[in-house]
């Protein structure tokens, strides 16, 4: 009996001093985060407390902590920054069924050190009257000569251009991107600057007809306050290009829980709460990403812009290949 009332002592003592809050340190930076880190806390009664950076100054920032880092969570965009942070060797592998069941093998890190949370495809939009819808098809082809002064893109020190060249590299190999990003290089109708909302204001006010841009920025776009994105994206389509034996490149955002995470079993709760039916819903519906979660519908907005099936290669691999992509710009000089 005795036995008994000391043990249910240690057990209210530890229910007592249960962690009651989770430190997210994130580079995304939506509303529809926000919503869902209020929701997690009303639904749970753990207060996140968030972090917003540059995902290479939180990288950065967790490393330099070491064992005294608060982090517990890191949340960033691109499969080459997570992969750089499994690198520094600032993340551990995370244990949940519900991970594991419901994020497909190819968007989650090799080791479960992290998961996808959302995917972006990065494709070509169009001018419309242009005649470049009956032009486009490929990621290949893009270098065609054909397409001379028309492509508008952002800088090779952009991660999304990194992590499309990696996914090149992964089909053809180093030479054959070299000389892809010079052909695309050469059909550039101004030398590259600004994000990809820039590029595609550029076409839809006739400088260039083809931009190359993820689609979550496009879904923005529309409706936006501010009048010259809403009325320039009216102006375009979307057109999903494949690889010639792959399919349209996709990208993700993802988390991971950190090293010395302090609250290991809030920020595992947290990341499977992202995972979950109702944040994978706001995550597609208000931020118009693609769901990881099988049987959740994108936005209308985004449905509209037609469908595509994902490259076949491993997510892990643009990441892996990011160095080979920064080389290969360099020799084709891609600013």
């Amino acid at each position: 009996m005795i036995k008994k009332l000391a043990l249910s002592a240690v057990l209210l003592a530890s229910s007592l001093f249960a962690s009651t809050e989770v430190n997210v340190y994130s580079h995304r930076h939506y509303d529809t985060d926000k919503k869902l880190f209020k929701m997690f806390e009303e639904k749970t009664g753990i207060k996140v407390n968030v972090v917003k950076a540059e995902a290479s100054a939180l990288i950065e920032r967790i490393e330099n902590e070491g064992k005294n880092s608060p982090a517990d969570v890191l949340i960033t965009v691109d499969a080459g920054r997570l992969y750089q942070a499994k690198e520094k060797g600032i993340l551990q592998a995370i244990e949940s069924k519900y991970l594991l069941e419901n994020i497909p093998e190819k968007l989650r890190d090799k080791d479960n050190q992290w998961f996808a949370l959302t995917k972006r495809a990065r494709v070509t939009v169009y001018k419309i009257g242009s005649g470049m819808d009956k032009e486009l098809s490929t990621y290949e082809d893009l270098a065609n000569p054909k397409f001379k002064g028309q492509i508008m893109v952002r800088s090779s020190n952009n991660i999304y251009n990194q992590s499309l060249m990696a996914a090149m590299i992964a089909h053809h190999g180093e030479e054959y991107a070299v000389n892809w990003a010079k052909g695309v290089v050469a059909n550039m109708a101004n030398a590259p600057k600004g994000n990809d909302r820039y590029q595609v204001k550029a076409i839809a006010n006739g400088i260039g007809s083809i931009a190359i841009a993820n689609t979550y920025y496009i879904g923005q776009m529309v409706d936006n306050k501010d009048l010259s994105q809403a009325e320039s994206v009216k102006k375009v389509k979307v057109f999903f290009p494949k690889f010639e034996k792959g399919g349209t490149h996709i990208n993700v955002s993802g988390a991971g829980v950190a090293k010395y995470a302090p609250n290991k079993e809030n920020a595992i709760k947290f990341i499977e709460f992202l995972a979950s039916n109702e944040a994978q819903k706001l995550f597609a519906q208000a931020n118009f990403e693609y769901p990881v979660l099988k049987g959740v519908e994108s936005s209308d907005i985004v449905k509209s812009w037609g469908t595509f099936e994902d490259d076949t290669i491993s997510i892990n691999t643009l990441g892996e290949n990011n160095k080979a992509a920064v080389k290969a710009f360099d020799l084709a000089g891609w600013k």
